[in-house]
Order: structure tokens, then sequence, then C-alpha cells
């Protein structure tokens, strides 16, 4: 999709997925934050208090970058190999770090918790933000962050990190901020924060409209953009 994600893009990949539950692993999944419960089909637990607002694009939900987020009981790309992960957000100022976007793997029952896990990150300086994208697991740790590219706050954007078998890229609007090379392995089963980290720190003040989750590593031509 080259142009604007729209309401009927972001519904209709939705009705899409919620007519073939049966699909355990399909190549794109798609969340639209208009809810508080059954994001993606999926039980979603709310801490504090997040809610619904509008947006352009239909209803999104708003974290007031305090004690705000929702917990997803999925990781939407556990098992995959490559991926492109991208969301449509607002962001709204707020603390310096901000980590909004997390898929964590679960830890076993028995032994060391896992550190696996992929994050969408921003930092804020005054009336401006840039984006951070993390990906970690065994074999692998990588961040690309890049401060000379920076957005003005107060407007939607589309943000997207993917891995196409060799290289580790981040956009904002399917344009490259930056790569790396990576051994990247497939993440387990988990689940995924939005609003805050797992771990309940560096909250988030801002909206979400919605993520999309490929088994794949789109073209920036086939990326979602809020422009």
């Amino acid at each position: 999709m080259t142009d604007t994600w729209n309401r009927r893009a972001v519904v209709a990949a939705g009705a899409a997925l919620v007519a073939s539950p049966a699909l355990a692993k399909p190549k794109t999944t798609t969340w639209t934050f208009d809810r508080l419960s059954k994001i993606g089909g999926v039980a979603t637990h709310v801490d504090g208090d997040p809610r619904l607002v509008d947006s352009p694009y239909g209803k999104a939900v708003q974290f007031d970058g305090v004690d705000d987020r929702l917990v997803v009981d999925r990781h939407p790309l556990a098992g995959a190999e490559r991926f492109t992960f991208e969301a449509l957000f607002r962001p709204d100022g707020g603390a310096f770090a901000q980590r909004w976007f997390h898929l964590a793997e679960d830890s076993p029952a028995e032994g060391p918790p896992s550190n696996t896990r992929m994050l969408f990150e921003i930092r804020v300086k005054d009336d401006s933000w840039w984006l951070d994208t993390f990906v970690t697991g065994p074999g692998y740790k990588q961040t690309l962050i890049f401060p000379d590219k920076v957005f003005p706050i107060g407007h939607w954007y589309a943000v997207a990190q993917s891995y196409d078998g060799k290289t580790y890229r981040c956009y904002v609007d399917g344009v490259l901020q930056g790569e790396a090379e990576i051994a990247f392995k497939p993440q387990g089963a988990g689940k995924a924060s939005i609003g805050a980290r797992m771990n309940q720190v560096d909250y988030f003040k801002g909206a979400v409209r919605a993520a999309r989750f490929s088994r794949t590593a789109l073209a920036p031509a086939k990326m979602l953009s809020a422009r």
C-alpha cells in the first residue's frame, strides 16, 4: 500500500483477520486500536486509564504518559524468520525516553528469564521526536537510533522496522532512517505491551491507532504511511 493508511484499509484488514480465526500464523496480522479489549481478537489487559479518542483514521487509544498501558496476550511475530513491524501513532511530547510498543518472548517456567524482545521507542526533546527501534535475542542485539532525523510532535506517523534475512531497518512514513546487518533468530511466543515497556517503565504520551505485523520484509513502497 503506497497511499495513506486510511480507515477503510485498517477496517478491511481487521475484518479479514476476524474472519480467519483458525489461521494460527497469518502472513499479515492487523491490530486496530479502536477499543480497549480484545485487540486483534486477543485477550487484552488495561493498566491506568487509557481512553478512546477520535483520529483522522477512526478511533484510537490515547495514553497519558504516566501509567496507561495495554497488554495483549500474544507476540504476533513469534516464529517469524523475516518480518515487518509497523504502527500508526501520534507522539504528544512528554518524557525524553518512551518505550511504547514492546513485543516480548515469554520466559520459560524454569531457567533464566528471557530477554528476547523487539521494541518501538521514541526520544522527545522540546517539540520534536526521533525514532529508536531495538531488537535482541540469542546472538543478536541491535539499536537503530538517529537523533539527527527529528519530527514535530502532535502529528500522525507510520513507523516500521523490518528484517529481510540479513539487514535490520527502520522507517518513518516509508523513509529509511537507518540499517544494520544482524543475525536475527525467530522469537518465541509471548506478549505485547503498548504504552510502556513490559516492566511498566518509560510510559508513552500520545495515541496509537493501529499496528500491522507481516512475516516478510516489505519494500518501502508497500509500507503504510500517515501522509
